[in-house]
């Protein structure tokens, strides 16, 4: 079983359940639908990784996400994610109305920062998040921007899955979107209103 750390120590989420379309201008970037509901679909433990790496076979495109570490059905812990994306086979797979997870659940599709307890943290809302890329900004996530927030995914998801200890909600990504490439230098960072709360830097490398 693949593992992330929370608040210092190793555990291992049975599976990421993820939200498409969660951010108006993301959908307008990739000239999808606005759905009435919040989309989702699942990653596997097996999709999780502690590297930022590509191969020969796909073009992987990253989304920044805010993450939600969940236990007893409820938030417990924030994080920063990546969601790495075959974008060339899910538009194949959309078009063809078939499931995406073919271009979303692969191996090494999952790469997650350490997360922080939620204790530390008053107000979800506070919080924002950035992407940079070689020290130029590429994504910035606000809270009020998303079209559903947090604490009502929690309560949806739990509609059509259950939610174990350890599980992870990844939240959706904002616009800026774009490809992975080889010796790419990645700084994800959280705020809590100005304050940087978590840091963390991938290299890309090769698979």
């Amino acid at each position: 079983m693949q593992s992330i750390v929370f608040n210092g120590e190793s555990i291992c989420p049975s599976k990421i359940v993820c939200v498409g379309r969660n951010y108006l201008d993301h959908i307008k970037e990739l000239n999808n639908e606005t759905p009435e509901e919040p989309v989702l679909f699942i990653k596997p433990n097996s999709a999780i990784s502690e590297a930022l790496a590509i191969d020969s076979v796909r073009t992987l495109h990253y989304e920044t996400e805010l993450c939600l570490l969940i236990e007893s059905q409820k938030i417990v812990g924030v994080g920063l994610g990546l969601d790495l994306t075959d974008r060339n086979l899910q538009s194949k797979l959309k078009q063809k109305g078939l499931p995406w997870e073919k271009a979303k659940s692969f191996d090494g599709a999952a790469v997650f920062s350490a997360f922080i307890p939620l204790e530390n943290i008053n107000d979800l809302a506070d919080l924002s998040f950035t992407l940079m890329i070689n020290g130029c900004i590429k994504q910035h996530g606000v809270y009020e921007h998303m079209l559903h927030k947090p604490e009502f995914l929690v309560q949806y998801i739990q509609t059509y899955f259950s939610l174990n200890d350890h599980d992870i909600v990844m939240t959706g990504t904002p616009e800026g979107v774009g490809e992975v490439k080889l010796n790419d230098v990645f700084d994800l960072s959280l705020y809590l209103k100005e304050k940087v709360v978590l840091t963390t830097q991938y290299v890309v490398g090769n698979r």
